[in-house]
């Protein structure tokens, strides 16, 4: 007699339960899913004791009719698919039609339901066996109600987490389905207590506020982008809340939350240096696409999906969430203050457009100092924010004689000259022009001047504008500085060398020296030549001339081991780790005090660079207190 046989219903439902219904949440998850499916408007979710004694999802969709109520509980029965070609299409976001009859087999279920029009019906199932059938009221949509999940299937029970976690995942469910479909009223009691409302008015912010707090809705920033084969836009929190788990990046592909590692990745690596190690933003991000380009048949949870064309997705993600946070004036405040924050917000640094003539407040700065009839100028002018143009530069008297000054007739800025004409309205003895220089080059800033007060610490800059006051770590800012320099110097092709006096000898055991022979082609991308010496022994006779003075060993070391740790050689990370390291040890160090000039110097340089608001690492280089939360601290507001 052969030894296969076929299970029967019962225990096949009880094997699929095991991959759909993994615990109390899931069960919220597929319910919540088929009422999103149905049509509905308003969901309501009722869970006592984290959903083990019992789970009842209220909507108002189309409904199941009297007729189509048995069949929604055998196996692999659905509305929502009728062939194979519409398993390549899929809209809905349940369609293998498993969920009802594996929730059934391990709980005990009773659902009303109608469509509206005539007598609705109710189906009490225990345990995979029916136990009613028969009519019920006509109010549209369904009522379904799961019991004693996993009462006859102990070992499913013995494995459930504290009631505590369970009703944190179900919580975390609850918040991804109303954040993917904000055009739904969500509705969520835990034990008679409300723990989710949405309002179902279609505005994605204001369910991100209600599931994340107002304070971190504020600090949250819309973005939008598009390619030929794909739509995305979402929400991106600002570099300065983060968390410590990815559990807070949403993604959403045509509507259904799933875990995605590439797009994961795509996102942080938009974040690149802006996120301190182990950290990660607040993101939303919804992925619009044709069906045809995405498989969700892949995993029963329906949870993972795979992707066609999954590189340009991750490289418009990427792109497009770096531009946004690029555009953006990345520099945290000091104090968070509800009534404030509209006043913080109008605060923030600026932008200046670039060909704006200079307004009168200048020529009254000059009338004003031009009374002391002093024989030459070289002053810092600390001009107002309407005094700037839009390439946001600080602008320096150059060193002229007075008698110079008054003798100019055009004022110039760079390459443009302007014809002042409130100069001729200025009687005799006072300024008749002023010539103007940038003491910065021709690119955009994305942070305002500031105007150096003294360092505290020996560690922290001090610095104000009429936005108010500014604390710059000088490690962070010199960091930053540096590793835009070694970034671009150790991805150029041809390279500078420069011979060392005492060739450097590196010795290694046998493993590392085969291995790290193999990567030569590798480390001479990054301008490492080593030349074998004997034994276990590399010399190396000459070294980029970028190279920090004085540690060309330690650094010749410490990137021949960057080498060896990655395995796959990818000559991208290791000349980006290089910089990051390079740029760490190459930077000011905290406790040391700097002379004016070096502090003025620092802030100069910090404005030349691309991304002024983190070190490398991703810790901040600037805080700002307004000057409105600094004289709220000083109860000079209220």
């Amino acid at each position: 007699m052969g030894k296969i046989v076929l299970l029967d219903d019962n225990l096949s439902n009880k094997i699929a339960a095991g991959e759909v219904v993994e615990r109390p949440a899931s069960v919220v998850k597929e319910l919540v899913e088929n009422a999103i499916d149905a049509g509905s408007s308003v969901i309501e979710i009722f869970i006592e004791e984290a959903g083990l004694k019992s789970i009842r999802i209220i909507d108002n969709g189309e409904g199941i009719a009297p007729d189509d109520m048995l069949n929604a509980f055998e196996r692999h029965a659905t509305s929502k698919i009728m062939n194979e070609n519409d398993l390549f299409r899929i809209r809905t976001l349940g369609f293998r039609g498993e969920a009802l009859p594996s929730i059934a087999s391990v709980s005990r279920v009773e659902v009303k339901s109608s469509t509206g029009e005539g007598i609705g019906s109710r189906l009490v199932i225990e345990g995979g066996k029916i136990l009613k059938h028969e009519g019920s009221d006509s109010r549209k949509g369904t009522d379904f109600k799961v019991e004693n999940i996993f009462f006859n299937t102990p070992a499913r029970l013995k494995y459930l987490k504290s009631e505590t976690t369970e009703l944190g995942t179900i919580i975390d469910v609850a918040n991804r389905l109303a954040i993917s479909h904000p055009e739904i009223s969500f509705r969520l009691i835990s034990n008679g207590r409300e723990l989710l409302k949405t309002a179902g008015n279609g505005n994605i912010q204001q369910v991100f506020s209600t599931i994340y707090g107002i304070e971190i809705a504020k600090k949250v920033i819309p973005f939008k982008g598009s390619s030929l084969d794909f739509e995305i836009e979402g929400l991106i929190g600002l570099p300065e809340v983060t968390r410590a788990s990815r559990n807070y990046m949403t993604i959403l592909v045509n509507g259904r939350y799933v875990k995605n590692f590439f797009i994961s990745k795509a996102i942080l690596d938009a974040y690149h240096t802006l996120l301190p190690i182990n950290r990660y933003p607040y993101v939303l991000l919804s992925v619009k696409l044709d069906p045809y380009l995405v498989d969700v048949n892949v995993h029963p949870s329906k949870m993972e999906v795979r992707l066609s064309k999954e590189s340009e997705l991750m490289e418009l993600v990427t792109k497009t969430i770096k531009e946004k946070l690029q555009s953006q004036t990345l520099i945290p405040t000091g104090v968070s203050t509800s009534k404030g924050q509209k006043k913080v917000n109008e605060q923030q640094s600026f932008r200046f457009n670039s060909g704006s003539k200079p307004p009168q407040a200048i020529v009254d700065y000059f009338n004003e100092i031009s009374s002391n009839k002093s024989e030459s100028i070289n002053l810092s002018m600390p001009l107002r924010e309407e005094n700037f143009s839009e390439t946001n530069k600080e602008f320096k008297l150059q060193n002229s004689s007075f008698e110079e000054i008054k003798s100019l007739d055009y004022i110039t800025n760079g390459n443009d000259v302007y014809k002042d004409e409130s100069v001729d309205s200025i009687n005799d003895g006072k300024v008749q022009a002023y010539t103007l220089e940038h003491n910065l080059d021709q690119t955009e800033s994305a942070i305002p001047p500031m105007y150096l007060i003294g360092q505290l610490h020996g560690t922290y800059l001090l610095a104000q504008n009429e936005n108010g006051l500014f604390i710059i770590d000088q490690h962070a800012a010199q960091e930053r500085m540096k590793y835009e320099f070694y970034k671009i110097k150790i991805s150029e092709v041809e390279q500078e060398f420069q011979d060392l006096l005492l060739p450097i000898t590196l010795t290694y055991s046998t493993d590392d020296f085969i291995r790290i022979n193999d990567l030569r082609k590798t480390l001479e991308g990054i301008g490492v030549f080593l030349e074998e010496f004997g034994g276990n022994s590399f010399i190396v006779r000459a070294t980029p001339t970028w190279f920090p003075k004085g540690d060309e060993q330690v650094l010749l070391e410490e990137l021949i081991e960057q080498v060896l740790t990655n395995k796959k050689a990818d000559i991208g990370k290791i000349r980006e780790e290089s910089a990051i390291m390079m740029s760490c040890k190459a930077s000011i160090k905290a406790n040391r005090h700097l002379r004016q000039d070096e502090m003025q110097q620092l802030l100069d340089d910090l404005r030349l660079t691309t991304d002024p608001f983190t070190c490398p690492h991703g810790r901040p280089i600037i805080v700002q207190f307004s000057q409105y939360e600094i004289e709220k601290m000083f109860k000079r507001v209220m």
